[in-house]
């Protein structure tokens, strides 16, 4: 009997706590990836990031279905977000193509992630009314991320301006709606 209460309250505590420990494997994905490009295991850091974007396309999902939404979730999985999708990406890039433009290949890097900084606290304080103001950081980490396979292709320069756009597109106010 004592057992079949401990496992009951344990199982209560894990899906009370299931979105969040969605969004630290998140995190800990993003980690990798830094990790990873240190190593220059480019490939590994793009896979790492896809794995983060799938998770986090849940982490809400589940919150919202175990009723466990809170203002520790909302923060955390910004917190989640500028590390899987501002800083892993913008390293990634930085050093597999932008590292060979010098200092306008690091401002490029160190501007989106501002930008996504901004962009993510910018939603924090925000109302919720169905629409995201200026592109998810999300997505504009998965397209710079998914960018990174045309690499060899593509002359650096053209990272720049891809930099460029999506930092300005976080920041727009333009609104997307919340699918």
């Amino acid at each position: 009997m004592f057992l079949l209460q401990r496992v009951d309250e344990t199982i209560k505590k894990v899906k009370s706590q299931l979105a969040n420990i969605v969004t630290l494997c998140n995190i800990s994905f993003g980690g990798a990836s830094i990790m990873a490009t240190f190593s220059e295991a480019y490939s590994h850091a793009v896979l790492y990031i896809f794995i983060a974007a799938l998770l986090d396309r849940y982490d809400g999902k589940i919150a919202r279905k175990f009723n466990q939404e809170s203002e520790l979730g909302k923060q955390l999985d910004s917190m989640s977000d500028i590390i899987s999708f501002g800083v892993a990406p913008a390293l990634l890039l930085y050093s597999s193509v932008l590292a060979q433009l010098g200092s306008a290949g690091m401002i490029a890097a160190i501007l989106y992630i501002v930008c996504g900084a901004f962009r993510l606290a910018r939603f924090n304080v925000s109302e919720a009314n169905g629409c995201f103001t200026g592109l998810p950081i999300t997505a504009a980490g998965v397209i710079l991320t998914a960018s990174f396979l045309i690499a060899p292709f593509i002359n650096p320069g053209v990272y720049l301006v891809i930099f460029l756009v999506l930092s300005y597109v976080m920041v727009a106010n333009f609104q997307l709606k919340k699918i």
